[in-house]
């Protein structure tokens, strides 16, 4: 027990020494308060991606164990891993196109349609929600695996996930600074835990300890264990938000090279090439996302062996996957009920922590929906540290209300989640393609368009999987959810509320958001764009309703030229002036001598 706990106190306290501290100095910023080095942005955009680690291969274990097809899990696993890092790695290369946040966002609005932009817009912000959904809700699981006689009672699951996604809704609004200490913090621990439950693990499987007893399987045909495989590979591969998470928040990280590059230049310059990869807010995001290439193929392999190996999964036992193998692993040192108990409580706060990338995605994608007409103008507010608390407040309150309508099942909500994120990987990959296509030749050109083409591919054939692979479990309800997502998003971007003036633009990305420099310029071009939009579609309703004899022209006046993009953009500066001041002052009255005329009032009623 001394050993367990001493150890619990150790690993504790180095993993908080390790943590980032914002400093009295640090709200000397581009961007507005809350700008990230590399250790916060691991934590506050890595950690959906890291605690899928606790529940990505129980749900692809579930679908195959029921049949006992659980030996071919490895079939699953290796889709996983060529998925994760062919995605990983067009991500990467994104980040020097577009590293002034977006994602795909902005790239579908640079190289396609905005049409794409606005499907990407609400597909993100549906996912953000079912991340804070699904992490909340396997926190209550992994909780109530230490009190099996519990499990099945969905209002304790509803509670604790409900209680828990406050816990990250309260630490999200005091700031970056305060977030990512706390999510470091676990993530040390997560790690240092980790390592020894595997050597535990090892131990178990070398001395013999026994497998769980068997239950009988469910029989399958041919074709019907092939859709178990493919459910399989679909349910494990849910947490590649983070890719697009760290794309899009690259706007909140600090534009400086992170200690390791800024000693590899200075005592290894052969490698000047890596260093330059790794440079800047890009290379903090790119060394962000290196993990991504590997690490969900190798901990989806750890774990599936060791399910086989002991045969236990979801439900076994009272417990979770995690849960069993967490129990197996630490019982082989002194003290393992004690870690064991603190392995599954931090499991908890790991995976309510894991909505904290959704709700700093959901901060960076909002404010831009704002400027564009697609969300509210009420709904941007930015405190002084950085955070858009109505956001985050309003993704919360969406996000509890669906934990109630699930009925607190991560199994309900689970099919849902991880399917919209490959929309707008697909976009990526077609709008790098166009890219390589438009500014490269050579071979470059052929094998940068080849592979992004073949990603974006793979995306599309990976979103169609999941909602085949999930039909059953209500992945077809995701057909009709996002239909009426973007047709409300259209009707929203037609309605009054949609307008978006270059004065109005301006306020929303300079005064209100704060976002200054080049970053404040793109989204203004995007604003500009998406009005451009909009216009056109009024156009055509027009004229589709002049082919019955109604005429009703469109009611506001075209939007000012977009441009082209290079020409929008400015050097990262704070003091970069709006591309939108041109047709602002343009549209000032010209100055008067003896000054403006007077207006004549209405006069007194009789």
């Amino acid at each position: 027990m001394l050993f367990a706990i001493a150890l619990l106190i150790v690993v504790t306290y180095m993993s908080f020494r390790a943590a980032p501290k914002e400093k009295d100095d640090s709200n000397e910023h581009v961007h507005g308060a809350g700008q990230i080095g590399l250790l916060a942005a691991i934590a506050l955009f890595g950690v959906d991606y890291f605690t899928s680690f606790y529940y990505g291969t129980g749900e692809l274990m579930s679908a195959l164990h029921p049949y006992g097809l659980q030996q071919y899990g490895y079939i699953a696993v290796a889709v996983i891993a060529l998925a994760n890092f062919a995605f990983g790695a067009l991500y990467m290369y994104s980040l020097g196109v577009f590293n002034e946040g977006g994602g795909s966002y902005t790239a579908s609005m640079r190289y396609l349609k905005p049409t794409l932009s606005l499907i990407v817009a609400v597909t993100l912000i549906e996912d953000y929600v079912l991340t804070i959904v699904v992490s909340a809700l396997s926190g209550g699981d992994q909780l109530l695996s230490l009190f099996p006689q519990f499990y099945e009672n969905w209002i304790l699951h509803f509670a604790i996930g409900a209680v828990l996604a406050f816990f990250t809704w309260y630490v999200t609004i005091r700031g970056r600074g305060e977030s990512s200490t706390v999510v470091f913090t676990m993530l040390g621990m997560f790690g240092s835990l980790t390592i020894l439950m595997a050597i535990g693990l090892f131990i178990a499987n070398f001395t013999g300890y026994a497998a769980a007893p068997s239950v009988p399987s469910l029989p399958a045909t041919l074709l019907e264990a092939l859709l178990h495989l493919l459910t399989a590979s679909m349910k494990g591969m849910v947490a590649l938000s983070g890719l697009e998470a760290m794309s899009n928040g690259i706007q909140f990280v600090k534009n400086e090279d992170f200690a390791l590059v800024k000693w590899g230049r200075q005592h290894m310059p052969k490698w000047e090439k890596l260093w330059d990869f790794y440079s800047g807010k890009a290379g903090i995001g790119r060394m962000v996302q290196t993990s991504f290439l590997f690490y969900g193929g190798l901990t989806t392999y750890f774990l599936t062996a060791f399910s086989i190996r002991f045969n236990v999964f979801d439900g076994t036992l009272g417990r979770s996957l995690v849960g069993n193998l967490s129990f197996i692993g630490f019982s082989q040192f002194p003290g393992g009920e004690i870690l064991f108990w603190a392995y599954q409580i931090l499991a908890v706060f790991m995976l309510a922590a894991a909505s904290m990338t959704a709700l700093q995605d959901a901060q960076a994608t909002e404010w831009r929906d704002v400027a564009i007409g697609e969300i509210p103008e009420i709904i941007i507010y930015r405190d002084k540290r950085g955070t858009f608390t109505r956001s985050v407040t309003i993704t919360f309150i969406v996000s509890v209300v669906i934990m109630l309508l699930v009925k607190g099942q991560t199994t309900i909500a689970a099919p849902f989640y991880g399917v919209g994120v490959f929309m707008p990987i697909m976009v990526m990959g077609l709008a790098v393609r166009q890219h390589f296509l438009q500014n490269y030749t050579g071979r470059a050109r052929v094998v940068g368009s080849t592979f992004a083409g073949l990603t974006a591919a793979l995306s599309a054939a990976v979103f169609v999987g999941q909602i085949v692979g999930k039909w059953e479990e209500g992945g077809w309800i995701r057909l009709i959810s996002f239909s009426i997502l973007f047709t409300s998003a259209h009707l929203l971007l037609l309605s009054p509320l949609g307008h978006r003036s270059p004065e109005q633009i301006r306020r929303i990305v300079r005064d209100k958001a704060r976002i200054n420099g080049a970053m404040g310029s793109i989204v203004e071009w995007q604003s500009v764009k998406m009005q451009q939009y909009r216009y056109s579609l009024l156009e055509i309703i027009s004229q589709f309703w002049s082919l019955f004899g109604v005429i009703r022209p469109v009611r506001y006046d075209p939007p000012p030229p977009a441009g082209d993009y290079d020409h929008a953009l400015h050097v990262d500066h704070p003091e970069a002036p709006s591309f939108l001041d041109q047709y602002i002052d343009a549209n000032k009255p010209e100055p008067r001598v003896g000054g403006a005329p007077k207006q004549t009032e209405p006069g007194e009623k009789e």
